[in-house]
């Protein structure tokens, strides 16, 4: 975990996985980088909000993998589910239910479902399963939104297209991310100045 700025409660927190993702940056806003995955993220953010100073919003960036066809570019996200999550079964055993899908603000226009796990989606089975509920994938928003959500800190979640979560995603994202950067800093300088 690593934050760079100062958290005031009037604050736009931007939430990121990795550097990379943050590189062209030039925002007054706190910037938090989590590292890669659920849990990263979730103690990430959890933590720093514990620390007493809540900001105005939350408002995870970050690249995503695309499971529809014609689905590029950057988007926000309406939706968000965990797709490595057994929630039924653990409803099934315990009576609670866990881990339900949350529903977020868009600030113009529809926003698309986002599907978080702690695997890669990169392919085969598991992508055409996740594809069944979701239009993106990534390894983080989830546990973003829902930290936000338990402080009560309303929380975005924009995501860059940055491969197919097919065979090549790994290649793809490792070859693509600067570019991804630089558009979600195009999206970041134009939505929070």
């Amino acid at each position: 975990m690593h934050l760079a700025g100062r958290l005031t409660p009037s604050s736009t927190l931007i939430v990121v996985a990795l550097e990379q993702e943050a590189r062209h940056f030039t925002v007054d806003h706190p910037v938090l980088v989590t590292g890669v995955g659920k849990v990263r993220a979730a103690i990430a953010v959890s933590r720093l909000l514990a620390s007493g100073t809540l900001p105005e919003q939350i408002v995870n960036v970050g690249t995503a993998g695309g499971l529809r066809p014609g689905v590029e570019g950057t988007h926000e996200v309406c939706r968000v589910v965990q797709h490595d999550y057994a929630g039924e079964a653990v409803l099934a055993v315990t009576g609670r239910a866990d881990g339900p899908p949350l529903d977020l603000p868009v600030s113009s226009g529809e926003g698309l479902v986002l599907a978080t796990g702690d695997r890669f989606v990169a392919g085969g089975s598991e992508r055409e399963r996740v594809a069944q509920v979701a239009d993106l994938v990534d390894m983080e928003g989830y546990a973003v939104a829902a930290a936000a959500r338990a402080a009560g800190v309303p929380a975005r979640l924009v995501k860059h297209v940055s491969d197919q979560a097919d065979e090549d995603a790994g290649r793809t994202w490792s070859q693509g991310v600067d570019a991804c950067a630089r558009l979600l800093a195009d999206w970041v300088h134009e939505h929070l100045p």
